[in-house]
């Protein structure tokens, strides 16, 4: 749990910043908010005369808590088990693998089961989260394709309806902040031009769609895309498809689920290259309830799932079911695997995913003056450290 205290905490290290790393640098919280942020240095006399907690990050690095944006599970539980208990058990295990803020992220399932975790979100962020905040809902289906069903059951496949979104937009507003749905599917322009009008994230996932059928979505309103490379039609040299939309067009951001076994390395790298410099790279997890678990037999939504050697699959032995992936263990990879820089990382696991959500003016960089969600990495990019609004993570 968050340890609440309004005392001044400084922390020194290698201050990564939305374009640069600083190095030598200090980073000072007072209550929930950054009040310092800039050379050790240079740090003003009213901070240095204050008493307070001093952290010696030395080579390490203080970088903007993560946001994850696609996220089904964790510790054991699933979001769409829902309840104050679930919850704390999720948020506070991926708090302590450095995410600050996520979306709870649901999966295809039929009406009256997403209406429940609606509810349970909607009723747990009406009070002082403990852990990882919940900025709101992922749903990703049930408006989906049945031909890319991935690990979602397609019993429970339905039509884009407007009207679901309208109806769950007035019960809870605000609470839904992206929806996955297939373009191609009748009723969808309408969703996404409804999505794009409540300033909601309209996502492409789960497709059939051809690249032509993906650009007209655009057109009306699309403008991300989740799991890049999987469950959609792929990219073909005389038909783009799916991916090659989303690679070629500057308007869709990407997620990437970099764990080495969702998307080769020269792959993550590919979309790195084409999306990384535009702000339009988004880490995610899509970490299913067996993430920080052994291996086993585990559920996802209600499907079976088996994990073996940390890979998570259906019981067919193929269909990849999720992930056992962790926001720090996915910037370990894009670093030392895919081989970008720690800003651009940083970017995509925080500054990028920030301004999807619309969150960029109070989390996502490290900046006086914004909330203090802030990690603190040791030389060799393990966490240490864990801050949310302000309060160090026991």
């Amino acid at each position: 749990m968050i340890n609440h205290n309004n005392s001044l905490t400084t922390i020194y290290g290698n201050v990564v910043m939305k374009d640069e790393v600083l190095e030598q640098g200090a980073v000072i919280i007072q209550n929930d908010t950054i009040v310092y942020a800039g050379p050790a240095s240079d740090i003003p006399d009213r901070w240095t005369d204050e008493q307070g907690e001093v952290i010696q990050g030395h080579d390490g690095y203080i970088v903007p808590g993560f946001i994850d944006i696609h996220v089904h599970g964790g510790g054991g539980q699933d979001f769409m088990d829902s309840s104050k208990e679930v919850l704390d058990t999720i948020t506070s295990y991926h708090a302590s693998q450095g995410t600050t803020t996520m979306l709870a992220t649901t999966m295809t399932a039929p009406k009256e089961w997403i209406d429940k975790v609606l509810h349970e979100v909607n009723e747990y962020r009406a009070q002082p989260m403990p852990y990882a905040q919940l900025a709101g809902v992922h749903l990703e289906g049930p408006f989906i394709s049945p031909k890319w069903p991935g690990a979602q059951n397609p019993e429970h496949i339905s039509l884009p309806d407007v009207n679901w979104l309208i109806s769950w937009e007035k019960l809870y507003p605000g609470l839904i902040r992206q929806v996955t749905l297939a373009p191609e599917r009748e009723g969808a322009h309408e969703v996404i031009t409804w999505l794009r009008e409540q300033h909601i994230t309209a996502a492409v996932g789960h497709t059939d769609a051809t690249y032509e059928e993906v650009e007209a979505a655009v057109e009306v309103g699309l403008h991300h895309a989740v799991h890049t490379f999987n469950a959609m039609t792929p990219l073909h040299h005389r038909k783009p498809g799916t991916a090659g939309a989303v690679l070629s067009d500057p308007r869709i951001s990407a997620e990437v689920i970099a764990d080495g076994i969702h998307v080769h390395p020269a792959a993550v790298s590919l979309i790195a290259q084409l999306k990384s410099s535009i702000h339009k790279l988004v880490l995610i997890t899509d970490a299913m309830s067996a993430t920080g678990l052994p291996d086993g037999n585990y559920t996802l939504g209600d499907l079976p799932v088996v994990v073996k050697e940390g890979v998570a699959r259906l019981e067919d032995g193929i269909t990849l079911a999720g992930s056992t992936l962790t926001m720090i263990r996915g910037f370990q990879f894009l670093v030392k695997e895919a081989g970008l820089s720690i800003v651009e990382v940083s970017q995509a696991a925080s500054h990028n995913p920030a301004s999807l959500l619309g969150l960029l003016d109070v989390t996502g960089t490290i900046e006086q003056g914004k909330q203090a969600d802030i990690l603190l990495l040791d030389s060799s990019l393990e966490l240490t450290d864990v801050w949310i609004k302000g309060s160090k993570l026991k």
